[in-house]
């Protein structure tokens, strides 16, 4: 998920410095035949991309990619966004639920062999909290929310600048969780992460329990993972919106347990939970982890779909 700060420390402090040509230049070049692509192209991403075994060094051991060079830029914002439109970079690390990907057309390509982890949105509560009509709506919205969904509302609250309220009630009503429940079914505190999605997330799952009679109330922007995990634990709130790999490993204190399947990843995590009175419910299929994108014309210029695509010959 968006918490680029804690999976770098997950990765490892590394060191800061960075090699010269790390530095970024200009310009792209022409392909060439007989040349990888990717050495072709200027990734952009956080400066400790080369370093990370989720970005630019996972794309060398998984993918074998070997860059022309790497340009330290943010982590999936404004300046990696910028120097792609403006073809200072060639490809950029991005975030799969972004809307500005569908907004400005970016391209991101298949990660094929796998090489992040299952950062799917999961609910994450307590068990005396979430009673079998809780567990049942949550797991409702999680068969049906995907990573295209999560991006058209990010695009609609981050920027068409609407209500995380309104954009979940929408999303309730295209999806047709709607009431049936009684009154009195018992009080729920929803919590989020101090991110718009979040607070979509969130709102999403209070208002369908609401729905279903709960006596919903809410704490949005609430903090980081260090602050609403132990709000959990303490049982200041009773369940959030967490993404399943990042979870695992705040949770395990970086074991590396994490894997690109979902529902392995989440029984680990309830390994974990459970002795706590806590729970994960089923993960849902949309993602919100590290993406590499490219622009539309530099897809069509290659003919790029996955990122395998950028070890053959251009």
């Amino acid at each position: 998920m968006r918490d680029w700060g804690f999976r770098a420390i997950l990765a490892g402090v590394l060191g800061l410095s960075l090699m010269a040509s790390a530095c970024g230049s200009s310009g792209g070049g022409s392909p060439s035949s007989g040349t990888q692509i990717a050495s072709q192209m200027i990734l952009g991403g956080p400066p400790e991309c080369p370093t990370r075994p989720f970005c630019e060094k996972g794309l060398t051991d998984k993918y074998g990619l070997k860059f022309k060079d790497f340009k330290p830029l943010d982590a999936g914002g404004p300046l990696t966004k910028a120097a792609l439109d403006r073809g200072d970079i060639q490809i950029g690390l991005l975030f799969s639920s972004d809307g500005s990907i569908a907004a400005k057309g970016y391209v991101v390509l298949n990660d094929d062999k796998h090489l992040q982890n299952a950062d799917n949105v999961v609910p994450v509560g307590r068990s005396a909290a979430l009673k079998p009509d809780a567990v049942s709506v949550l797991n409702q919205i999680d068969a049906k929310l995907t990573t295209s969904d999560l991006a058209a509302m990010n695009k609609s609250a981050d920027i068409d600048k609407q209500d995380p309220s309104q954009i979940a009630s929408d999303y309730l009503k295209k999806i047709g969780i709607s009431g049936g429940g009684s009154p009195g079914a018992g009080k729920i505190v929803v919590a989020g992460f101090n991110f718009s999605e979040s607070s979509i997330l969130a709102q999403i799952y209070g208002q369908a329990l609401r729905q279903k009679g709960f006596d919903v109330s809410y704490k949005l922007n609430l903090g980081n993972r260090e602050v609403v995990e132990p709000a959990l634990e303490k049982g200041d709130i009773d369940l959030y919106p967490g993404y399943a790999a990042t979870e695992l490993e705040f949770i395990n204190k970086g074991k590396g347990e994490a894997t690109p399947d979902p529902a392995a990843t989440v029984k680990l995590l309830n390994g974990y939970l459970q002795p706590k009175g806590l729970i994960a419910l089923d993960a849902s299929a949309a993602q919100d982890e590290n993406a590499f994108a490219v622009t539309k014309s530099t897809a069509d210029k290659w003919h790029l779909v996955n990122l395998s695509d950028l070890a053959k010959n251009g």
